[in-house]
C-alpha cells in the first residue's frame, strides 16, 4: 500500500521560496502510470491542483501557477520535492501531495495527510 508524507518549513517569509518534499513508501515513483502531485487548500477555499510530476520525469504545472512553480524528484530516495517561488500571503495552505492514477478510471487514489504553510513576516 503506497504511502504519502510531505515535509518541509511550516512558515515561509513573503518574497521567498516555498519548497516541500514528499516521501513516497510501498511504491515506486518511476512505475507506470502514475503521476506524483502537488494540490493546495488555502483556509476557507476549495483544492487547487498545482502540478505533476509524471512517472517518466515529465512535468505539467497550473496555468495560473506555472511561472512560480517547479517539481522535482529524487528516484533514489523515492521523493519529489515542490518549490512555488515568490510566494505571498495568498500562498497560505495547506499542502497535499498525492498520487494520481488508475484501476478503471484515473483519480488522487492516495493522499499524503497534508501539511500547512504560512506565509508571513
Amino acid at each position: 500500500q503506497v504511502r504519502l508524507q510531505e515535509s518541509g518549513p511550516g512558515l515561509v517569509k513573503p518574497s521567498q521560496t516555498l519548497s516541500l518534499t514528499c516521501t513516497v513508501s510501498g511504491g515506486s515513483i518511476t512505475t507506470t502510470y502514475y503521476g506524483w502531485s502537488w494540490i493546495r487548500q488555502p483556509p476557507g477555499k476549495g483544492l487547487e491542483w498545482m502540478g505533476v510530476i509524471a512517472y517518466d520525469g515529465s512535468t505539467y504545472y497550473s496555468p495560473s501557477l506555472k511561472s512560480r512553480t517547479s517539481i522535482s524528484r529524487d528516484t533514489s530516495k523515492s521523493q519529489f520535492s515542490l518549490q512555488l517561488n515568490s510566494v505571498t500571503p495568498e500562498d497560505t495552505a495547506v499542502y497535499y501531495c498525492a498520487r494520481f492514477g488508475s484501476s478503471y478510471y484515473f483519480s488522487f487514489d492516495s493522499w499524503g495527510q497534508g501539511t500547512q504553510v504560512t506565509v508571513s513576516s
